[in-house]
């Protein structure tokens, strides 16, 4: 794994041993000497992690995190604070201005490294989002705060063997979360899958099971694999967090649980794992947006582009039916001309209604560009597709069309031109051509009327 990371520490010994360490893993670190000069570093380049030291003159590392937490361009990089302070106020400060994680010092370099690259994961994924969000037709306006964008308290879900045990977390979170409790591992993955949770917090310890099993499988199932995992441990218990680190655990607790800490941190999971599903959901939003019509909520073109190819292919392969509709507004010129383009626009909405009401859920509904519209029908004979046009056409003439807001009404016809795929040599374009040869005679004939290429 490489990947770029930022050392803060005003003391030139502590900065070389931190880079001598990365370095041997292959990651590229870049080194600032002052908070000042970590803030500058952070806007000129991108990083994918900061080790921050807590001790600095000037801005203190504390300052410095809440100051890159705040700032919607560098909120999303992880921070790890590097502190000689071990007591778990200082820690409680660090998370509540927005720290990731802390390293006491002397830093062991199994948990240097196991932190960095866990942290590094994170910090990629986000990143991934980014650019597949950017990539879209939306992208993102402004960049998103790493904030709690849904609000409210937490769901998590706790997986304690020990009912004691698990009743003091439960009234620890309770101030600001929903704990459900769940004492068997296999029970908890199934719930995990199943519920709508934030967060999973797993003792290490599970009576009669194996904690980091359960965490390993939260991590491959598809439906949890993005979401966070909390380990309680005991001091002892440092060999078994490492490999919870590395099988993805996202962050832990060492017993006892200081209950401000256990606050911190789980109100850091939720919020970072709102922020990515809030990133997934604009990625989602963004690959819909770029085959779907903005104006009717139909397909656009370019996904009948994409879908029509592979439907003909199937029909003609398996000597299946397969029709394809193209209707076209009547007169629409007249509309825009008389009414202006905001009636047009109110027009269009309409007729896309009233044709996904006279179509099946398997039917494939696109606007194919100005007020033309394509409808593929699978498993559609060309008779059973003309009783569909004439039902189209019938709904589309039959009832007024409100626009200008409600206030004024108009009939709206359609041509209908209708075609069905000829074995074995069809092609998308060669069906089209008899739909649009079709649409052609309908107009010549007096429009407001449906005709057939078997006609």
């Amino acid at each position: 794994m490489t990947a770029r990371i930022l050392v803060v520490d005003d003391i030139v010994a502590n900065v070389r041993l931190l880079e001598a360490r990365l370095g041997a893993e292959y990651f590229d670190v870049v080194t600032a000497g002052s908070g000042a000069e970590a803030l500058e570093a952070l806007v000129r380049s991108p990083f994918d992690l900061v080790l921050l030291d807590v001790m600095m003159p000037g801005l203190d590392g504390f300052e410095v995190c809440r100051r890159i937490k705040a700032d919607p361009r560098l909120c999303h990089i992880p921070v790890v604070m590097v502190t000689a302070l071990d007591q778990a106020a200082d820690r409680i400060r660090g998370l509540e201005a927005g720290a990731d994680d802390f390293l006491t010092k002397p830093v062991s370099d199994t948990a240097l490294i196991t932190r960095v690259k866990s942290l590094v994961r994170l910090k990629m994924l986000t990143d991934e989002l980014h650019l597949r969000g950017a990539a879209g037709r939306l992208g993102f306006d402004e960049p998103v705060r790493l904030e709690d964008p849904a609000g409210g308290p937490g769901r998590v879900l706790l997986v304690d063997s020990r009912r004691q045990s698990a009743e003091r977390m439960v009234e620890m979170l309770a101030a600001e979360h929903e704990t459900e409790v769940e004492a068997r591992p296999e029970e908890a993955l199934f719930r995990a899958a199943e519920g709508a949770f934030d967060l999973v917090v797993v003792d290490i310890r599970l009576e009669g099971a194996d904690a980091l099993r359960l965490c390993s499988q939260l991590r491959s199932l598809e439906r949890t694999r993005f979401l966070p995992i909390l380990l309680v441990t005991e001091p002892e218990d440092g060999p078994r967090l490492m490999r919870g680190l590395d099988l993805g655990v996202n962050d832990y607790l060492v017993r006892p649980v200081d209950p401000h800490e256990l606050l911190a941190r789980v109100r850091t999971q939720v919020r970072r794992k709102r922020y990515n599903d809030r990133l997934r959901d604009n990625v989602m939003l963004s690959m819909e947006m770029a085959v779907m019509d903005s104006l009717t909520g139909l397909h656009n073109r370019r996904y009948l582009d994409m879908q029509l190819g592979p439907l003909v292919a199937h029909a003609v392969q398996r000597e299946r039916e397969l029709a394809v509709l193209v209707i076209d507004v009547d007169h629409f010129k007249e509309v825009n001309d008389t009414h202006g383009h905001d009636a047009g626009d109110d027009v269009l909405r309409e007729v896309s209604k009233r044709l996904r009401r006279s179509i099946r859920g398997i039917d494939l509904a696109c606007r194919h560009g100005g007020e033309e519209f394509v409808i593929a029908m699978p498993d559609t004979s060309i008779e059973d597709a003309g009783v569909v046009a004439e039902r189209i056409r019938d709904r589309i003439a039959a009832e007024p069309f409100r626009i200008a807001g409600g206030s004024h009404a108009m009939t709206v016809t359609v041509s209908v031109g209708v075609a069905s795929v000829i074995w074995p040599d069809d092609t998308p374009e060669t069906l089209l051509k008899r739909a649009d040869l079709a649409l052609y005679r309908a107009k010549h004939a007096g429009r407001n009327r449906v005709v057939s290429d078997a006609a």
